[in-house]
C-alpha cells in the first residue's frame, strides 16, 4: 500500500478512501492472477499441504484419545474443554488445506483464523482446573485462595479473552470489504484479547508456582500428612504434573508469538513467515493437546477424577482420626434396655443356682399312728 502512487486515484480522495478502495479490490479477488498475486494475500504464501494434513491428523488423534480416556473415567469438564479445543484446531488446519491450492479462498481463510485463534483459550480452561484439585488433594490450607474459588477466578477471565478476540474477528470480517479502519480496530481487539490471555496465564503460573513452593516446604517438614506425602512422591502424579506444566508452557509461548504476529497488522512479515507459524503456533498447541490427552488425570491423578465424576459427593476429603460416625439415640437406648434385661435374667439364674434344695422329712410319729 505504501508503494502505490497517490496520483493513480482521484485528487479529492483521502488516504482512508484509498485504503478502502484497495481493500475492496483485493477482497474481490477469488483466484491467483497477475492482478491478484499470492503476495497480496494476508498469508502471502501457499500453505504447505503436508504439514497441515499432519496437524489435522494430530489434533484428531488427540481429541479421540481425550474423549476415550476422559469419558471412561468421567472427568467431564476437563475432557470437554480439551476435546472442544482440539476440534477447533482440527477445523482450523482443515480449512488451511484448501488454501494450499487457492490462498484467496475467503471462507477457508476466515475459518482458519477464527478457529486457530480461539482454540487455545478452551484448552487453557482445562489447565486452570488442575490447580484446584491439586490443592484439595495435597493441602488446601496452604493455598492463598480457597481452592474451590480458582475456577471462578480463571475461567471467567479466560472466557473474557475469548469474547474479546471473537469481537475483534467479527469486526475485521464484517468490515473487510468496505472499511479498512474498522479492520484495524478488529485487529486491535484481537491483540487485546491475546494480551489479556497472556496476563491471565501469567497470573495462573504465579499462583501455581507460589503454591508449589509452599507445599514443597510443608512436605519436607514433620507436620506433613502421610497421605499427602505419598501422593507427592507418587510417580504417576508427578508425570501428570510435568505434562500439565509442559502444556502450560507451550500455550504461553504460543500466545506471546500471537501478540508479535498480530501487532504488525494483517499481512505483516511475521504473519507471512510460515516456518515460525508452524513451530510457534502449530506445534506449541499440538504438543500440549497430546500431553493432556495421553497423561489423563483419570489414570495418573485419581483424586481429581473422583471429585470431577461425583462433584457433590460428601466425604471425599480425608477424615480426622478423632471423627466418629454419630450413633442414633434409639439404638443406644435399645442397647441399654437389652443389656438390662440380660443382667436381670443372669441374676435370676444365679439365684436359682445358688438357692439350697429343700427336702421334706416326715416325722416318725406318723407311722406309729
Amino acid at each position: 500500500m505504501d508503494k502505490l502512487d497517490p496520483s493513480m486515484f482521484p485528487s479529492d480522495w483521502t488516504q482512508d478512501d484509498i485504503e478502502d478502495a484497495i481493500a475492496n479490490y483485493y477482497y474481490s479477488c477469488t483466484q491467483v492472477t497477475p492482478t491478484c498475486p499470492v503476495s497480496a494475500t494476508t498469508l502471502g504464501y501457499y500453505p504447505n499441504r503436508g504439514i497441515n494434513i499432519f496437524f489435522v491428523i494430530g489434533f484428531a488423534a488427540a481429541m479421540v484419545v481425550t474423549l476415550i480416556l476422559g469419558l471412561k473415567r468421567k472427568t467431564w469438564s476437563y475432557t470437554g474443554f480439551i476435546a472442544a479445543g482440539c476440534a477447533l484446531e482440527l477445523a482450523g488446519y482443515g480449512a488451511r488445506i484448501p488454501l494450499t491450492d487457492n490462498p484467496w479462498n475467503k471462507h477457508a481463510f476466515e475459518t482458519q483464523i477464527v478457529a486457530i485463534i480461539l482454540a487455545p483459550t478452551l484448552i487453557c480452561i482445562s489447565i486452570y482446573l488442575t490447580l484446584k484439585h491439586v490443592c484439595l488433594a495435597l493441602n488446601p490450607a496452604l493455598s492463598r485462595v480457597r481452592p474451590h474459588r480458582y475456577p471462578f477466578v480463571f475461567v471467567p477471565l479466560d472466557v473474557s479473552c475469548l469474547l474479546v478476540q471473537a469481537i475483534g474477528g467479527a469486526l475485521a470480517a464484517s468490515a473487510a470489504l468496505s472499511d479498512y479502519k474498522m479492520v484495524e480496530h478488529g485487529n486491535r481487539c484481537i491483540i487485546a484479547g491475546i494480551v489479556l490471555q497472556v496476563v491471565v496465564l501469567s497470573f495462573f503460573g504465579a499462583s501455581a508456582g507460589d503454591y508449589f513452593l509452599r507445599v514443597k516446604k510443608w512436605i519436607n517438614s514433620t507436620e506433613a500428612d502421610p497421605e499427602a506425602v505419598t501422593l507427592w512422591r507418587d510417580r504417576k502424579f508427578r508425570m501428570f504434573m510435568y505434562a500439565v506444566t509442559a502444556a502450560y508452557s507451550g500455550i504461553l509461548i504460543r500466545c506471546i508469538y500471537r501478540i508479535a504476529e498480530m501487532a504488525g497488522g494483517w499481512g505483516n512479515h511475521i504473519m507471512q513467515d510460515e516456518p515460525s507459524f508452524i513451530v510457534l503456533e502449530g506445534f506449541m498447541v499440538l504438543i500440549p493437546c497430546i500431553l493432556l490427552a495421553a497423561f489423563a488425570p483419570g489414570y495418573l491423578f485419581p483424586q481429581m477424577a473422583t471429585r470431577m465424576s461425583v462433584p457433590r459427593q460428601v466425604g471425599l476429603f480425608r477424615k480426622r482420626p478423632s471423627e466418629k460416625p454419630p450413633q442414633p439415640e434409639n439404638s443406644s437406648s435399645q442397647q441399654q434396655v437389652t443389656s438390662g434385661d440380660e443382667s436381670v435374667l443372669s441374676e435370676g439364674r444365679k439365684k436359682e443356682q445358688s438357692a439350697p434344695t429343700s427336702t421334706v422329712v416326715e416325722p416318725k410319729g406318723s407311722e406309729a399312728a
